[in-house]
Formats: C-alpha cells, structure tokens, sequence
C-alpha cells in the first residue's frame, strides 16, 4: 500500500476511534503525526518511540510539545518504562516490518497497555492471498508473515484485514462479556462481564432515546442538550424565544446530532401539551425528560410583590409540575423513563447576601416534587430525580455592578470558584441513562461544597 494511503488509513481511524492516548512505536509513519495531532483532543497525547531523532523534530512550539511525548532509545526498554509508569493506550500503532514487533505486541497486551475497546493498528503486514512470495521469503516479508499469523490467531482481538500489497491489520481488543463461565479462575458475573454484557461507559450511552430540554436555548440548558446528544439522544429544544431554541438545535445538527426547536411556555399547560404531542408524533416516545426551564427575581422579601412570586412560581414550580406530568403520563404508558428537574442548592440553604424569597421557596417545592413523584412512579419504570446547581458562572454576572457579590460568594465556595455549565453535563447524562435505575427522587448537589459551609 502506497504510504500516503496508509496514512489517510490511519488518520481515519483516529476521526473514528477518536482515541486520547495513543503509542507510536518505531517505523511507523512519522508524516501522520500533523494530521493526528490535529484529531487529539485538548488533553490528548502522542508517545513517539524512535531510537533516535534523525531528521524529526522533538517538537514544533508548545502546543505541540504538549501533546508530542518524544521517547528516545531501544523499543523494548522503552516499553517497559512505559508499562512501569502504568501507561495505558487507547490505539496503538505498530511496523510489522520492524525488528521483534512480536516481541512489542506480546508485551503490550500482557502489560495491559492496550486499553478496553483499544485499537491496535498493524503496518505492513503480509497477506496469504496477496503478499508474494518474493516478499515473503525475504527477512522482512517473513517477519510481517509472522506478525500476521499471531494478530489472526489473537482471541483477545477481533481484527480487519485491509488485503492490500503492504496492508493494515485494525484490532479491537474485544469486551470481557466473551469470557466464558468456564475460564478458570474467573467469576463472570455481572460485575466482571458488566450488566447485560455492557460495560459502565456503555449502560451511560443513550443511543436511541428521546429527550427534551426546556430552557433549552442558553445557559444551563443549553449545555444538558449538548450532553444528552452527545451521548446518544435525539434532542427537542424547548425555550421561550424560538430563535433560541433554534441556534442550540443548530449545534446539535452540525455536531451531527438530530434534534428540533420549540417555542413553548411551560406555565400554560396547552403550550406543554403541544410540546409534548410534537415530540410524539416526531419521534413517538420520551425517554427523558430534562425539565430545566426557570426564572430568578430578586427582592428583599417584605418587598416581594405578589406579581413576582405568582410570576416565579408559575414558571419554576407550576411550570416543572406541568411538564413531569406530561411526560410522566407518557413514561408511564411506556413503563419507562427517567426526569430529571433542575433544583438548586438554593433548597438547601439561603444564599446570601441576595435575596430572592420566591426563588429559594420554589426551588425548594422543586426538590419535594421530585421526592413525591420519585417515589409514586419508580415501581411503574418512571425514575424522577433532580440536579442542584450552585452558583454558575455566566455573562450576566460579569459586570462592576456585580463584582463584590462575586467576591463575597467565592469567599463562601470550598472549591474556590463558580460552577461551569460544563460542570453539570455528567450528572445529567447519568441521571437520564440505565446506570442510575436504581436512584429516585434524589437531589443531586453540586456546588462546590458551598451548602456545606
């Protein structure tokens, strides 16, 4: 295979694996190294073996530095410094080409290099079918032969071959659901095969599902329909102002996410049941239910009008009690669901030195909703459960005005800062997956610590 093929070849496998470590061992293409770079995440990393630097250069600017490990010497020992710092990989690149390549791979996989579901990728390897015996009897045709015989004969792989002149072998190491019961010294039950053969990354996937976010168009909800899309979710955007609600679903397209805009206000209850027929004739079913949408009027309480608090409570409690009803209705009918409402750490504590009577009080009946339905409905397959946010960081509170109330809440946060929307996108995956069956009518804190002091 010409070597500018084999490098498109492993560019794409990197775009599909999308893995964040990854072991380049010596006499693999270091032309690649540009394009992988740029397929890493932020945090990503490429170890490069080499015996010495010739012609590469150990690194380009900082960026690159950051995320190009240069590892310099004999492969083997190499490998076993690397196996002694207990570094794992989530694909790994080998020459067959190269001296003792078997020697690597029996070392990468009995030292557990290779991670889980890892990737290894095989160059210039000999095919039967294909590889001529010209090549093969030479000593780098017989050394790639060698190496394709042991990849095939692998049962800790499943692999692809590419049959092509100078061709690609891809393996995935296969889950531990194949593992029999009979495997000596082994317990196969479920915490080693993982429920229903499903390790824990995969029971948080939610391929398949249906979900809708309301205040879906900014903000916090903003960032729960990102999570739930990127974790499998079809996603209907729900806020106030469509125009919103479309520049998320917008995202979500390019991001290859299928999703829809909405405008609705959740106080009336028409607008919920249009919403909530919308999505069922779209997508006929609602799996989740992220019912986020809220509202926060400030006022020192012998101030508060009666306008504010009605205004409060019809969107945040009256509002979320419409929806989970809604949807609630349709889980049920399913016998399976999951809700998750957006509390606040506000129902645990009075934070200060705001002060904002209606939204405590709501957020608090938001918390003792979700333990009433939590408890009404979990043995009917519907789990309900809530999110408390603390203090998030967003535009709105970077202005002079608000300065000292910022300084005056990190002065109360353990963990020193705001919350991040993106500090929230996790919970909210696992509250809407099958991990979380066994928990309802939970309130979910986090906040830095801060109900704590």
């Amino acid at each position: 295979m010409e070597q500018s093929k084999v490098n498109q070849v492993c560019k794409m496998l990197v775009q599909l694996a999308r893995p964040k470590n990854i072991l380049q061992l010596p006499g693999t293409s270091s032309d690649s190294l540009n394009a992988l770079y740029d397929l890493l995440p932020e945090d990503g990393q490429i170890v490069v073996c080499v015996s010495s630097f010739g012609q590469h250069s150990p690194c380009k600017d900082s960026a690159w530095e950051k995320k190009i490990h240069w590892e310099v010497g004999v492969t083997e020992e190499i490998l076993k410094k690397l196996v002694a710092r207990g570094q794992q990989y989530d694909m790994v690149f080998i020459d067959a080409t190269e001296k003792n390549p078997i020697n690597y791979y029996n070392l990468i996989m009995s030292s557990n290099m290779l991670r889980m579901n890892g990737v290894i990728c095989v160059q210039n390897l000999s095919a039967n079918e294909t590889r001529s015996q010209e090549h093969i009897n030479d000593e780098m045709g017989f050394t790639a032969k060698k190496m394709t015989d042991v990849i095939n004969a692998e049962a800790r792989l499943e692999q692809v071959d590419l049959p092509v002149d100078w061709g690609v072998i891809i393996a995935k190491r296969i889950p531990v659901s194949h593992v029999t019961e009979t495997t000596k010294g082994i317990l196969a039950d479920n915490v080693f095969r993982g429920l229903k053969g499903r390790s824990v990354l995969d029971r948080l996937r939610l391929d398949g599902k249906v979900a809708y976010v309301t205040g879906g168009g900014q903000g916090i909800g903003r960032a729960f329909a990102h999570a739930l899309g990127e974790a499998g979710a079809k996603i209907a955007v729900i806020d106030m102002v469509l125009e919103k609600a479309e520049a998320v679903a917008h995202e979500l397209h390019i991001k290859g996410i299928k999703s829809v805009a909405m405008a609705a206000d959740i106080s009336k209850e028409e607008d919920v049941k249009r919403v909530v027929d919308t999505i069922l004739v779209n997508w006929g079913r609602i799996d989740i239910a992220c019912n986020n949408a809220g509202i926060n009027m400030n006022s020192a309480s012998e101030e508060t009008a009666l306008e504010e608090w009605d205004k409060t409570f019809n969107v945040n409690l009256r509002g979320l009690f419409l929806c989970c009803q809604a949807a609630g209705r349709v889980m049920l009918s399913q016998g399976y669901g999951k809700i998750i409402n957006t509390a606040s750490m506000a129902s645990l504590i009075v934070p200060h030195p705001q002060k904002q009577l209606a939204y405590n009080t709501s957020k608090a009946g938001v918390v003792k909703l979700t333990q009433t339905l939590g408890t009404e409905w979990i043995d009917r397959g519907v789990r309900v459960n809530c999110i408390s946010p603390g203090i998030v960081d967003t535009p709105l509170i970077h202005t002079d005005a608000l300065k000292p109330l910022v300084e005056c809440w990190l002065s109360q946060i353990p963990a020193g800062r705001l919350a991040e929307v993106t500090d929230l996108q996790a919970a909210v995956v696992y509250l809407a997956s099958e991990a979380s069956d066994y928990m309802t009518g939970h309130n979910l804190v986090i906040d830095g610590g801060q109900s704590l002091w």
